[in-house]
């Protein structure tokens, strides 16, 4: 990797030294925004799984894309914004039959997950502004990173929902881990190219 790469956030660089000192507060809030409802949008292609009440969704995948492009400060503050969003009762989570509605989402067995899309989306974030999203390999690490967080969060509160690690890491890890790994390649895939073609609108 280059040591003169240019840190900071694909939103960062995006917006540059150029920017007016009014327009970037006001970029940052759209960007923010726009990250809870791709969020938002991502959790409503849910697929029922057998066997367990967790489903498999595309959230996971925004929140690690959110982080990468916003940042961790910002990347962490959209989702802590569609928590809220979920919480005040906007229909933001996943569709289900099964999981509970509004708040009540936080205590059924995707609580876990949900409440570490924050800390995920702010890893990535923070690999990111260290160029770990400029290439391939280094990108594909930074999403196993926050898919990992990911994975700890809901594994941990699956065990105490269900009582037991063998029926949380069976309901809650191992049919969504292989998929979930997929997700976070297709990210680093995406990621190098996106800084590609900025700094070739900026040549």
């Amino acid at each position: 990797m280059s040591v003169n790469i240019v840190r900071g956030s694909l939103l960062d660089v995006s917006l540059g030294a150029s920017a007016s000192a009014s327009f970037v507060p006001v970029a940052r809030a759209a960007a923010v925004a726009f990250a809870v409802a791709l969020t938002a949008l991502a959790a409503q292609f849910t697929v029922v799984v057998p066997f367990t009440a967790v489903p498999f969704t595309l959230t996971p995948l925004v929140v690690m894309l959110v982080g990468a492009a916003l940042g961790s400060r910002l990347g962490a503050a959209s989702q802590v914004v569609y928590l809220a969003a979920g919480l005040a009762g906007l229909q933001v989570f996943a569709p289900s039959v099964i999981l509970p509605p509004g708040a009540a989402r936080l205590l059924g067995p995707t609580g876990g997950y949900l409440l570490a899309y924050p800390l995920a989306a702010f890893v990535v974030g923070r690999l990111a502004e260290r160029g770990w999203d400029r290439a391939f390999a280094s990108s594909v690490a930074a999403m196993l990173g926050g898919l990992a967080v990911i994975y700890a969060g809901g594994l941990t509160w699956m065990m105490v929902y269900t009582g037991s690690f063998q029926a949380a890491f069976t309901q809650g890890v191992l049919p969504f881990v292989l998929a979930d790994v997929m997700k976070a390649v297709m990210a680093a895939l995406l990621l190098p190219q996106a800084w590609r073609f900025l700094s070739s609108d900026k040549a």
